[in-house]
Formats: C-alpha cells, sequence, structure tokens
C-alpha cells in the first residue's frame, strides 16, 4: 500500500465544484477496508488521494470540516463496535481479542495518517490550539474539542471509547499475568500479547509532544510498580527467614535475572529502570546491614564466587559497595603489614619488595577478574597499599624504610645481585619493582638513596646494563618530572664524558715528547660537585702511596692544563685499587679502597709497623685509621698484636684463600652509619625544600593566611614527600628570622612577602 501522493492522467489540481457524499461514500469504503486490514489496489489507494484533495480545495467553499467530521465519526462508530466485541469476547478470550483488534486497528490508523497527509497539513494544523496557546493563551477552551491529525484522533477514540471503559479489567488481568509469571504459577499467556496490549497504552499517546508515557504510567506503570514492590518485600523476608547471606545473594541474582527478562519480554522499556529500582530497594536496599555484616567474612575467605555474587548484587545500588570497599582495603593492609613484619634479617630488601609484589599482583587479579576492575577497588588497593608501605615502624628512629629498601632492591637488581636470574627475568622484576616507587610518600627518600647506590655503581662499574639504569631513570622521571632525575642525568653525561678524557689522557702520555710510564694502570672520573651525592666536607686526610703520587700529579697537569678556570678534589674514599699480593705459597689479587691499599703498600719496607707509625705515613685519623685497619685483619690479611696506640700489625704470612681475586669490602656497622647519615642529610634538604617552597609561594601571592600557607605547601611537597605541619611552621619561622616574610600588624595568622 503506497504512501504517496500520485497525480494520475487527466488528475486536475484546480478547485472545483464536488459531491460531498460521493466522495465520501468512495472513501468511507477504503476506510473500512484499511482499517479491517484488507488489501487495496495502487489505483484505489490514490483515488482517495485525489478525493480528499478535491474536498479541501472544493470550490465555492472547502469541505474540510465536514470531512473532519465525517471520518471522526467513522472512528467513533468503528470503536464502539469494537468495544462491543470485546464485551461479547468474556474474560478468558479479553486479552487475545484485544490485542488482535488493536493491531489491526493500530496499523489502520498509521495508514488513514498518510492518506489524509493533505488534510493535516493545510486545514487541521492551523486549527490546532498550539501549547503556547494552551498554557499562556488567557482563553478557555474544551480539550475534548480540540482538533487532531487523523492519526491521533484514530488513537485518541481508541484511548476514550476502547481501554476507558474496559481499563480495570485489563490493568487487572495484565497485573495477573505478570504476577503468574513472576511466581512460575502455571502457563501464562503468550508474551507478545501481554506486550503488545502494555505498549498499547504507550502508542496512543505516541503524536503528543508533551508527557507521551503519561497515560501509560498513570493507569498501568504505577500499579505495576506496587505490586513488585510488594512482592519483592515478601519473597526479601521468606529469604532472610530460609537462607544464610550466600544463598541469599544468589537467590537474589536470580531473582534480578528474571526480572530482568520479564521486563524486555512484557513492558515498555521506559519501565525497566524503575522495575529495577524496586526490586533493588527490597532485595537490597532494605536488607543492607544483614549484607554488609557478611562483607569482612567474604573478604578474609576470599571466595570468589561468592565475591562476584555480592559485587553484582551491591554495584547497581548507589553507596552499596562502600563497605565491601572499605573491607578490603583493610583486609590488603592488614596482609601487606603482616608480610613486611615476617620478613627475615637476611636479604631483607628483596623479601620486602618481592613480597609486597606478590601481595599487588594477587589482589590486582582479583579485581580484574572477579570485581570487574572497578575503579573504586582498584583505589582502595592503591590507597591500601601505600598505608602497608608507609607505616612507620614503632622504633626510636621511626623512619619508614621502604624508600632504603626498594632503593636497594632495584641495586641488587641492576648489579645482577640475585643468582640464577635471566636478564630477561631482571628486567620483569625491575619493572615490576616500580610499581612500588609509587605509593611512597617520601620519594626524597628514594631518591638520595638511589643516587647514591647509583653513583656508587656507575663509579665501581657494577651495573650489568647501562639501558637498564637509563630505564629506571625514564620511569623515575614520568612519574615525578625532570628536576626529579636531573642530577641523576648528569651522572649519566659525567661518565660518557670521563670515557674521552681517559682515552686523551692516555693519549697524552704515550704521544708527548717523553712518553710516560705511570707505572700502574690508572684511570679517574671527573665528577660534577652538584650532580653528585659525594660528601666533600669533613673528608678524612690522607696520604698518597708514592705508588700513586705519579698519576696524580700527571692527570692534575694535564687537567688543568687544558680545562682552566676548574678546580679538582680528589675523594679517595671512593676510590679503587686491585692489589697484587705475593704470598710465599700463593699471588693473589684484592680489590678494596684506597685507605687499606695505602696501610698496605707500607709493608713492602717493613714487617712490622704499629698503629703510630702507620697513621704517620697515611696521615688518616686515629679513628679512621683503626676502622680500616679492623677491615683488614678482620679480612686476615694482617694480624694485630695488641689494642692500643702502641698496636703492631704484620702481615700475614700464612694467609690462604680459595680464590685467587676477592674484595675487601665495608663492613655492615660502616653501611649502617652511611644509612644514617643519608637520613640526616634528607632532613636538612627538607628543610631548605620547604623554606623555598614558602618564600616562591609567598612571593607569587605576596600576602597570605595561615592555614591557606599550609595547604599551598603541603600540595606543592607532596610529589617528594609528605611534610608534616609541625615542620612548616618552624620553617616559616626560620623565613620570619632571616627576613623573607613577615608577620602583618592587623593579622597574627596572616604572612606577607618582603621584597
Amino acid at each position: 500500500m503506497t504512501n504517496a501522493v500520485k497525480t494520475g492522467e487527466g488528475m486536475s489540481l484546480k478547485p472545483k465544484h464536488v459531491n460531498f457524499d460521493e466522495s465520501w461514500k468512495r472513501l468511507s469504503a477504503t476506510l473500512e477496508s484499511v482499517m479491517s486490514g484488507n488489501k487495496m489496489d495502487s489505483n484505489s489507494w490514490n483515488g482517495r488521494f485525489s478525493d480528499i484533495y478535491g474536498l479541501c480545495v472544493a470550490h465555492p467553499e472547502p469541505l474540510c470540516d465536514r470531512l473532519y467530521a465525517s471520518t471522526k465519526q467513522f472512528f467513533e462508530n468503528r470503536v464502539h463496535e469494537i468495544l462491543k466485541r470485546l464485551m461479547q469476547a468474556g474474560e478468558e478470550n479479553l486479552l487475545p481479542t484485544y490485542y488482535d483488534y488493536w493491531q489491526e486497528y493500530n496499523q489502520g490508523a498509521e495508514y488513514l495518517h498518510q492518506l489524509y497527509r493533505y488534510l493535516n497539513a493545510h486545514y487541521i494544523k492551523k486549527q490546532k490550539v498550539n501549547e503556547v496557546d494552551m498554557n499562556y493563551g488567557g482563553f478557555m477552551f474544551d480539550a475534548n474539542e480540540q482538533m487532531l491529525e487523523i492519526g491521533e484522533l484514530a488513537l485518541e477514540s481508541w484511548k476514550r471509547f476502547v481501554v476507558e471503559p474496559i481499563r480495570h479489567v485489563l490493568v487487572e488481568m495484565l497485573l495477573e499475568q505478570i504476577d503468574r509469571v513472576r511466581r512460575k504459577d502455571g502457563i501464562t499467556m503468550s508474551p507478545m500479547i501481554i506486550q503488545g496490549i502494555v505498549l498499547s497504552f504507550v502508542e496512543v499517546e505516541r503524536f503528543k509532544s508533551r508527557n507521551p508515557l503519561k497515560y501509560y504510567e498513570d493507569i498501568f506503570e504505577g500499579h505495576l510498580l506496587e505490586m513488585t514492590s510488594q512482592y519483592y518485600y515478601q519473597e526479601a523476608l521468606k529469604c532472610v527467614d530460609q537462607c544464610d547471606c550466600r544463598n541469599y545473594v544468589i537467590r537474589a541474582l536470580q531473582y534480578m535475572t528474571d526480572e530482568n527478562i520479564l521486563c524486555k519480554k512484557y513492558l515498555n522499556a521506559s519501565s525497566f529502570e524503575k522495575v529495577v529500582h524496586e526490586y533493588q530497594r527490597r532485595l537490597v536496599q532494605d536488607h543492607l546491614q544483614f549484607l554488609h555484616n557478611e562483607c569482612r567474612i567474604l573478604i578474609q575467605r576470599e571466595i570468589r564466587e561468592d565475591l562476584s555474587n555480592m559485587y553484582r548484587l551491591l554495584h547497581p545500588l548507589h553507596n552499596g559497595l562502600c563497605i565491601l570497599i572499605q573491607e578490603m582495603e583493610n583486609h590488603i593492609k592488614q596482609t601487606c603489614l603482616e608480610a613486611i613484619q615476617s620478613l627475615e634479617v637476611e636479604n631483607i630488601s628483596q623479601q620486602y619488595v618481592e613480597s609486597l609484589l606478590l601481595i599487588h599482583t594477587k589482589y590486582s587479579e582479583l579485581i580484574s577478574s572477579v570485581l570487574n576492575s572497578d575503579s573504586q577497588f582498584v583505589s582502595a588497593l592503591d590507597k591500601a597499599c601505600a598505608a602497608a608501605i608507609n607505616t612507620k615502624p614503632n622504633t626510636r628512629s621511626g623512619v619508614c624504610r621502604a624508600p632504603e629498601l626498594l632503593a636497594k632492591y632495584i641495586d641488587c637488581l641492576l648489579r645482577r645481585s640475585f643468582k640464577g636470574m635471566t636478564e630477561s627475568e631482571t628486567d620483569d622484576k625491575l619493572s615490576s619493582s616500580l610499581r612500588i616507587f609509587k605509593y611512597l610518600n617520601d620519594k626524597d627518600v628514594f631518591s638520595r638513596f638511589h643516587a647514591k647506590l647509583l653513583a656508587k655503581r656507575l663509579i665501581y662499574g657494577l651495573s650489568y646494563s647501562m639501558d637498564a639504569e637509563e630505564g629506571v631513570i625514564t620511569h623515575l622521571r614520568q612519574i615525578c618530572g625532570y628536576e626529579f632525575t636531573n642530577k641523576m642525568q648528569k651522572m649519566f653525561s659525567d661518565m660518557k664524558i670521563n670515557v674521552d678524557l681517559n682515552n686523551k689522557f692516555s693519549a697524552s702520555l704515550r704521544e708527548g715528547r717523553t712518553p710516560v710510564d705511570l707505572g700502574v694502570n690508572f684511570s679517574m672520573l671527573v665528577l660534577q660537585t652538584g650532580a653528585w651525592p659525594l660528601a666533600q666536607g669533613g673528608l678524612p686526610t690522607f696520604a698518597i702511596p708514592q705508588e700513586l703520587e705519579k698519576c696524580v700529579q700527571m692527570f692534575e697537569s694535564y687537567y688543568l692544563r687544558n680545562y682552566t678556570g676548574r678546580k679538582l678534589a680528589w675523594i679517595h674514599n671512593f676510590c679503587q685499587c686491585e692489589v697484587k699480593m705475593n704470598y710465599p705459597k700463593s699471588t693473589y689479587f684484592a680489590t678494596m679502597g684506597t685507605f687499606p691499599t695505602g696501610i698496605l703498600l707500607q709493608f713492602n719496607s717493613a714487617s712490622q709497623l704499629s698503629l703510630r707509625e702507620l697513621q704517620e705515613a697515611t696521615m688518616l685519623p686515629e679513628g679512621e685509621l683503626r676502622r680500616q685497619t679492623q677491615m683488614l685483619v678482620d679480612g686476615k690479611l694482617i694480624v694485630s698484636e695488641e689494642a692500643s696506640l702502641a698496636t703492631t700489625f704484620r702481615v700475614n704470612m700464612e694467609y690462604n684463600n680459595k680464590r685467587m681475586r676477592f674484595k675487601i669490602m665495608s663492613t655492615q656497622k660502616d653501611v649502617a652509619q652511611e644509612s644514617e647519615q643519608t637520613l640526616a642529610a634528607i632532613d636538612e634538604d627538607r628543610k631548605l625544600y620547604l623554606q623555598a617552597t614558602i618564600v616562591r609561594i609567598m612571593k607569587a601571592r605576596r600576602a597570605l593566611k595561615h592555614n591557606l600557607l599550609i595547604q599551598e605547601v603541603i600540595a606543592q611537597s607532596q610529589g617528594r614527600f609528605a611534610p608534616s605541619v609541625s615542620h612548616i611552621k618552624k620553617c616559616i619561622e626560620t623565613l620570619i628570622d632571616k627576613q623573607y616574610i613577615e608577620r602583618t600588624k592587623d593579622s597574627s595568622d596572616e604572612y606577607r612577602y618582603i621584597a
């Protein structure tokens, strides 16, 4: 059946006299045929377009009013006949009979709306009262007399003369069918019929631009929601009495699945969320305390199926997951703390990092697979790990060791200190370990320890891969910015420059006028003062052994000749020597620092020396000399006689070692002392950083309240460390004493920048 107007051959659009009765006779027959669902040939259909056009432009007066009134009467007669047949169908056949008549009538109304397109556009729309006039026009009108487009007129007739008289019976029967579906109580009517009737309440208002669902909501949806609420209220009470929490959740989820299917098969889409809200309110919201009480047990047992079910049930509810999230956070934090407390002293850095990574990986996978990678649980994992990692021990120092342990673990990986690990495994562990870094509050502590260990690896050539070293720096820069890694990057630059510097120095010795033989293999590193974490102040005095004096003098002469305006300061305690020791039974090669090397070389000219004689020869302070000689005694290279200033030492001529090459290392006590010095230096750095931050803020703001200044400082410092308020207050007082800022005269809690 076509929906387009076609002008047949010989058809004229010129207005002319029209016999209304004859035209209406042809038109009414077509209307009857269309509303009965009969097929029509295209010529007859096109002829009716012409009849309607002719009536609308008839001469001398258009017949639009009579056409509209006759069409309206036709619809009313039609629906009255349908209502009569519905009343005769009986209750058992009412719903299917209504559905059949509705489908036929609705389809016919749609076709007739297209057939009357000219009347709709050129007459009815001009006669209709628009929404502005209805709301603000200031005149009275009868809504029942409002002129409607033909499609809307047909549906309005259906609503007034079919639905309204039997709506209570219809709605009651529909609700009964839906209730039987929910209870799985016997054979129910076809879902197509039920949904078709429900949608008819929506379709009759489809031409309305405002609140097209109001009629549906008023006569059906409200009763449906009330029935749904009551049904699930009773079911919830029954489940609570009969089931434990686990089985209650399972049954509630089954109800949810069944209800979703029911909504899609029987209801209008606009009702889905409202029905879901009702069963969530009755099954979940009303029993939220009962469900939340089970959350801790579920988290502790970590039964994945039960966790997944609880998550699916609580997730749609506003704040339904809050207790589950909090319990998850507490559980992960407690698991991390227990793992940290159970660590053994030996190889603690590896145990610390790998145990935390194991926990993080475990719960990341659980959140991904069981909790749908919910961002709230990911955040809970991050908070729990951060809280555990930054927990300070109940010791006298009260210092969080996480930054130091992480730095040492990365140091071991970059040195390849862990045996039986391939390069690929090392890279994977290195990448994983950096996940811990993002949780650290005291990133400046990690930076200081990492920089110190990096310096040692670079100076002593201990890194297994420079690419891996630079990869770590790149990762840190991505997290904390360029300033955080600026000095570390300069350390790498220095190492590259020193390769070329050593080559040029060696070439100058070989290619000079008089080739020079230093007598030893000698290389040096020239390092920028501000880039390397090497203390230059308070270094012990030391007399360079005669065997090395020539090397030092030649390099100083070469360097100062080629790089004017620079000053060299030798840091002997970072130097390393390989000493060849000729014993009667065997020859050994020992790698050690410059201080123990200088002590051992004194025994080339004497078989036995006192502590005083060694001090005079090396110029080392007594405390440092005792520490170095004790290290040689512990290594069994020399033997001591007494424990006073008159103590004498001699070479252990009976020395024996399975290894031909070995190292003389610093004691654990020295490492601990170095760690304490590093922490002290960090405290000093923090004071300077906070003071610089305060000055920068006050210079920009000129004047600022105390609390706002504290907040600004904390916000700008969080990327490096978490400063305490008391620490910030001390820095403010220091800057007041230094006259960078001052308290304003009008307010004691406001500061002003002094230009």
